[in-house]
């Protein structure tokens, strides 16, 4: 079913067929629920700081004692809060707070994995892309050249990528 059959349909209902509906939806999904929990009370800082928490730990545990290095739990979260609609500026600190955590696990050890590069550049090019194009270079060029300074004299084997990646900004 497409967006004009959906119309359509919906317009044909009446509001209490439509209330009905919706309220279905948010019980069967808890997409549906995540979704209008957010809407009608968007406590951004609390999401974010949560976000964050899960990121460090991954790097720096709590519980046990071996790091997992998920690259996949920050980005689980940066699609789910782009979804969400999240406020850009603080989606763009999550994006950059990723990679600094990374950063600050590998300054204390040797990271011989070219596949933990290789994300961290992904990383570090889709939140440049993100941050441009929601214009927000001003706020987040200090972080992101400092995260390319970290790069190199931690001598990641990928720093000239991050360079390019950086250069695009200007």
């Amino acid at each position: 079913m497409g967006k004009r059959d959906l119309k359509k349909y919906l317009s044909g209902l009446d509001a209490e067929q439509i209330t009905e509906q919706i309220l279905e939806l948010y019980d069967k999904f808890p997409e549906v629920k995540t979704y209008y929990d957010f809407v009608f009370n968007p406590k951004e800082d609390k999401i974010l700081a949560e976000a964050k928490a899960k990121i460090k730990n991954e790097y720096f545990p709590v519980k046990s004692k071996r790091p997992k290095l998920r690259r996949s739990t920050a980005q689980r979260y940066i699609k789910h809060f782009l979804s969400l609609g999240v406020d850009a500026p603080g989606l763009a600190d999550l994006m950059l707070f990723n990679i600094e955590t990374a950063q600050r696990y590998t300054a204390n050890r040797e990271m011989r994995y070219t596949s933990f590069f290789k994300s961290m550049l992904n990383s570090y090019e889709q939140a440049v892309h993100f941050i441009m194009t929601n214009g927000l270079k001003a706020d987040f060029f200090t972080r992101l050249k400092d995260i390319l300074e970290t790069s190199i004299r931690q001598k990641w084997e990928n720093w000239p990528d991050f360079q390019n990646s950086f250069d695009s900004l200007e």
